[in-house]
């Protein structure tokens, strides 16, 4: 078997992202036809098909799995070597790929990249931002197809390195009128009493707040499921639902809307975020100066917010 070119593992990574050839093809600016004569001829020197085909269009077979996992090792490693090559020039040169819980980037992650990138060493670094369930996140990173991500740390790790980020705490959004919204602080299980406004059920604390539910023998009445934070907070503010939100965020809810925000007294209420990846050593320069840059300004951040400083 001849040596397999990297264009052709390139595009067959994509085929494999889209699920579809006429939009991996468009991606690479080059014809399908082009893309299937590259499989086809791949397939042939592999001796397997590495594609099964249908009418909603391609998934990889079990052959076609393993050389995936292979192909993504493979380009992560020329990537790196062009990476680490570069960066003897004349500043660092990259591109880091994150991926991010919804309330990493809606509290202090764009604040914390953004002035990474404003340093006049990493001027030449670019940085891809993509907002994931944290699931998928840590899914993501394992298959290599991104090189940092953001999350809570009550997710399984297992297989990735990890790093203390930022810690936030969750709380109670209420409309004035509602009948909690008298209380400094609230009980999640006195929440129960009332309609919530969710968030997608796959969301890391939509599983927790399910299972802290069960734990009480109770269930969650949902009234609303929205998006993100920002539908959350106006519904509330509309008067249809309650919601949990991380406090952080709702300052710049909470005067514009006239919502009022109740810590919880819960234990779990208090979050730890991570910085994680498959392996440090492994990251191109780039990326580990990201890592470096978000722990170093979380550790600043936590201990100016401790008692006493």
């Amino acid at each position: 078997m001849r040596d397999i070119d990297l264009k052709t593992l390139r595009l067959f990574v994509a085929v494999c992202d889209q699920r579809n050839i006429a939009r991996a093809a468009e991606e690479a600016h080059i014809e399908p036809s082009a893309i299937s004569k590259r499989i086809a001829q791949l397939e042939a020197e592999l001796g397997v098909p590495v594609l099964s085909r249908s009418r909603r269009g391609v998934e990889p077979t079990p052959a076609g799995l393993a050389l995936l996992e292979h192909a993504r090792n493979v380009l992560f490693t020329m990537d790196r070597i062009a990476s680490d090559v570069a960066s003897f020039g004349e500043g660092l040169k990259g591109n880091v790929s994150i991926c991010a819980s919804a309330s990493a980037i809606a509290e202090q992650l764009l604040d914390d990249i953004a002035s990474f990138m404003r340093e006049p060493a990493n001027k030449n670094i670019k940085v891809d931002i993509e907002e994931r369930l944290s699931l998928d996140l840590v899914r993501q990173l394992r298959e290599g197809a991104a090189s940092v991500g953001v999350c809570w740390d009550n997710v399984e790790l297992a297989g990735l390195e990890h790093r203390p980020y930022r810690t936030d705490r969750l709380a109670l959004a209420v409309h004035p009128g509602h009948p909690l919204a008298a209380l400094d602080t609230v009980a999640f299980e006195q929440t129960l009493d009332y309609d919530h406004v969710g968030l997608p059920p796959a969301t890391a604390v939509q599983t927790m707040l399910q299972r802290s539910a069960a734990q009480l023998g109770r269930t969650i009445a949902y009234r609303v499921i929205v998006s993100n934070f920002d539908a959350a907070f106006r519904v509330v503010a509309a008067g249809l639902g309650i919601s949990v939100v991380p406090a952080e965020v709702s300052a710049a809810y909470s005067p514009r809307l006239g919502v009022r925000i109740i810590p919880f007294t819960d234990a779990w209420a208090q979050r730890s975020f991570v910085v994680c990846f498959k392996r440090f050593d492994m990251l191109q320069p780039a990326a580990q100066r990201m890592v470096e840059h978000l722990t170093n300004r979380a550790r600043v951040g936590e201990e100016a917010r401790s008692p006493g400083d």
